[in-house]
């Protein structure tokens, strides 16, 4: 427990519970784009059909449809070659990297991560008594020269953890290149790569990229994907994706840990599946949320002040935020609730500290009104610490 301490954006979330308050802080999907009147429908349909079965336990691994369903997609996306039996799912792709910790840590070990990195995954890892190497990392992802002389120079690396698509916080891509080198390294250094991928297919520009798993012609790199930001998060499924013997283990720990998923949420969304468009549905969040950027970005641009940078994200559901090296985002903060406008300090996705004059905005939950009328508060609390 000495390892662990209170998430700092679940923190932030308690406060934004409150109604007057504009937040740009959880990576919160926008609800309204929930197909709830579907999923009356397939609620419906499950119970009057499989009733019995749907109320029931089901294996560790997961409902075998599903499963299925996940692996054909994966192929199709990511250039991928997975069957059913190279995935686990699991509550969401959080406990994918909870359990990642469990089969592939012990106190010591090294995880090498982008800086900054994702928040969560500190958490889960840090759990298991890890440290943190940060690697170099700019606008195409890491810096794999910086990388390489980390995995020669350095003992007990375990992991290696990347979100390569539209990076949370940041919103950065990672390049082809970098993608391909990176998996080569993998092989090269016998490390696991865990690529997390929970907005990928939340592309607004440009052409997809292949994932670094399609590369990976040894086994080393695991996948974890979610159906939290294209479908709903309440539900909690996610998944993990690898070589079969690796998910064996997972699958192990996970009898461990709960068992199983929820089995009806597994047999309602794939029902749904089977029945209505999800790319159809999926092109209605990208719209909505590619409207949303732009006018995050446009707002940003016309009232924040001179000297701060900010990132535009091609998908995904952030933007990165830099300030001068003087301004600490977290004293920003503290302005900025007094206006009723909340955001992520951008120093806690630094496993080993610093950068504290960074920080998040989300553009995907609040509606188009309220982004303008918070980044304008924003804006006039930012104006105030530059003077």
């Amino acid at each position: 427990m000495s390892y662990l301490k209170a998430s700092e954006i679940r923190e932030i979330l308690k406060v934004t519970e409150r109604p007057e308050v504009i937040s740009f802080a959880g990576g919160l999907p926008a609800p309204e784009l929930f197909p709830i009147e579907e999923i009356k429908e397939i609620n419906r349909i499950v119970l009057e059909e499989s009733g019995p079965k749907a109320l029931q336990y089901t294996t560790t691994e997961g409902y075998a449809p599903l499963r299925k369903w996940i692996a054909e997609r994966m192929n199709s996306r990511l250039d991928t070659s997975f069957d059913s039996d190279n995935i686990l799912i699991t509550h969401g792709s959080q406990q994918a990297l909870d359990l990642s910790g469990k089969v592939f840590l012990d106190e010591g070990d090294i995880v090498l991560c982008e800086s900054p990195t994702y928040l969560a995954a500190i958490s889960a890892f840090r759990a298991y008594g890890c440290e943190f190497l940060e690697v170099p990392t700019d606008t195409e992802g890491m810096i794999i020269e910086e990388l390489e002389k980390l995995l020669q120079s350095t003992k007990k690396i375990k992991l290696m953890y990347v979100i390569p698509d539209f990076q949370n916080p940041t919103g950065r891509t990672w390049n082809y290149e970098r993608r391909k080198q990176l998996a080569a390294l993998a092989t090269k250094y016998n490390v696991i790569v865990i690529e997390d991928n929970p907005y990928g297919e939340l592309r607004f520009e440009g052409e997809p990229l292949p994932s670094v798993k399609s590369f990976d012609t040894n086994g080393y790199v695991l996948c974890t994907g979610s159906f939290s930001k294209i479908f709903c998060p309440g539900y909690r499924i996610g998944w993990i994706a690898g070589d079969k013997d690796i998910i064996r283990k997972y699958v192990l720990v996970k009898q461990g840990t709960d068992l199983q998923c929820n089995t009806i949420a597994q047999m309602e969304i794939a029902r749904y599946l089977d029945i209505y468009d999800i790319d159809q549905h999926i092109a209605k969040i990208i719209e909505t949320y590619r409207l949303r950027r732009d006018l995050a970005i446009k707002t940003m641009e016309k009232t924040f002040p001179k000297g701060i940078t900010f990132t535009r994200p091609e998908g995904g559901l952030f933007t990165w935020v830099e300030l001068p090296a003087a301004i600490n985002a977290r004293d920003v903060l503290v302005k900025s609730l007094e206006r009723n406008v909340a955001f992520v300090p951008g120093g806690s996705f630094f496993p080993n500290g610093g950068k504290e004059n960074t920080f998040r905005i989300n553009f995907s939950n609040m509606p188009e009104n309220r982004i303008v009328e918070g980044l304008e508060r924003l804006g006039e609390v930012l104006r105030e610490f530059v003077r």
